[in-house]
């Protein structure tokens, strides 16, 4: 196959803030191509949207359905290869579920579905059809996270023993629902968003980070949620005590009313020779802190003589050389490179690299609607730890 990847969208159309990023994020390397889409639910919105994206008209559709339908029908020259599904949480699970079971491969935002019930059928159709779903866990793509977690796994800080990782915004400290906010009204209404507000949006980026660095699974917690401003229907805040499957313990706090914060989402890890310590606002640097050792800055792009010479990881997911910022863009489009080759390579016959593959996947989105079903359920009860079921 020596040509770009087709690529789909559900949801995403005029003046929609994800739908803006991953379309960026999958044209960076030039290896896929938006060929159609069903891009809002609002007729006039969609074929709007497709003209501002240059669609042919009869590519642009009005439903999902339509789009996996009609797109099936087209030659294989022709049709898209993958979809891509950017709606609020409540409609992802129905265009994933006809996409992968018509043969089109699948990226999706995070959580992955509304239920845990709904993820494991997603998991079941993946592994019966052989089709590839990516899970946009966007944090997972920066170099320097790659970097600890090659470190971690090479034993650097010895046996890990704390995690700390933090995710506190601040843009829902007041009633942004009820102010003509979109992304509020739907991320803070059960009906859209499911069972939990801010531990569900943003709670399963700290999980997944956490498992992700570390290589350790969440085995136990303990977890607080409020909902602290008055009138909201879904926790805006929330607190986790965690137990790892070796042992480790760890806290996680996911907060949206931490007023005066932007993204500032922070993983901390601590083993018995040393610890790691990085943050999204301040991306390419990596601290590490060895015992009696002063602390060390590794940077993105740059040649270290070991022990601290980046991992393959790492150096596949650099874009710029060393001194220049590398931020949520270059992330979000490691990601989608990262599927892309994978993809390419499934349609060539050939075995994708572990870097290519190192991209979150079915199992990870299975286990981030377990993270989001434990929470819920360990605040509503009334037993100090809930063991961590999937």
């Amino acid at each position: 196959m020596n040509r770009k990847l087709r690529m789909g969208m559900v949801g995403g159309g005029k003046d929609a803030f994800i739908g803006a990023v991953h379309r960026i994020a999958a044209n960076m390397d030039g290896l896929v191509e938006l060929v159609c889409g069903a891009f809002s639910i609002n007729p006039d919105i969609a074929r709007e949207s497709g003209k501002a994206l240059f669609i042919p008209e009869d590519r642009v559709y009005l439903t999902f359905q339509e789009m996996i339908e009609k797109e099936s029908q087209l030659p294989e020259g022709e049709r898209m290869d993958f979809v891509t599904i950017v709606t609020p949480n409540f409609v992802h699970f129905e265009p994933a579920k006809l996409a992968l079971e018509n043969g089109f491969n699948v990226v999706i935002e995070k959580p992955m579905t509304f239920t845990l019930e709904e993820a494991k059928e997603l998991k079941e159709i993946v592994d019966r059809t052989g089709n590839i779903l990516c899970l946009t866990h966007t944090y997972s793509g920066y170099p320097m996270v790659k970097q600890a977690k090659a470190m971690i796994k090479e034993g650097v800080l010895g046996k890990i023993r704390k995690v700390v990782v933090e995710y506190p915004q601040g843009w829902l400290s007041r009633l942004s629902e009820r102010e003509g906010n979109a992304q509020a009204a739907w991320r803070t209404d059960p009906k859209k968003s499911g069972k939990s507000g801010s531990m569900g949006d943003i709670g399963t980026h700290a999980a997944h980070l956490a498992e992700y660095v570390t290589g350790l699974a969440i085995s136990e917690l303990c977890a607080d949620l409020s909902t602290l401003v008055e009138g909201r229907l879904l926790d805006d805040d929330g607190n986790v005590l965690l137990r790892f499957d070796n042992g480790a313990r760890g806290v996680l706090v996911a907060s949206q009313i931490s007023a005066g914060e932007e993204n500032a989402l922070r993983i901390r890890v601590y083993g018995e020779k040393g610890g790691i310590d990085w943050a999204q606002e301040d991306p390419n640097n990596l601290i590490v802190k060895m015992l009696d050792q002063p602390r060390q800055y590794i940077r993105t792009g740059n040649g270290y003589a070991a022990p601290y010479t980046l991992s393959s990881f790492a150096v596949h997911n650099t874009r710029v050389p060393s001194g220049h910022p590398e931020g949520l863009l270059e992330a979000f489009g490691n990601i989608y490179r990262n599927f892309a080759l994978t993809v390419s390579a499934k349609l060539n016959g050939e075995t994708p690299t572990a870097e290519m593959l190192d991209f979150p996947q079915v199992d990870e989105g299975v286990r981030g609607m377990a993270f989001i079903e434990n929470v819920v359920a360990s605040n509503n009860s009334f037993e100090k730890w809930t063991k961590f079921v999937v």
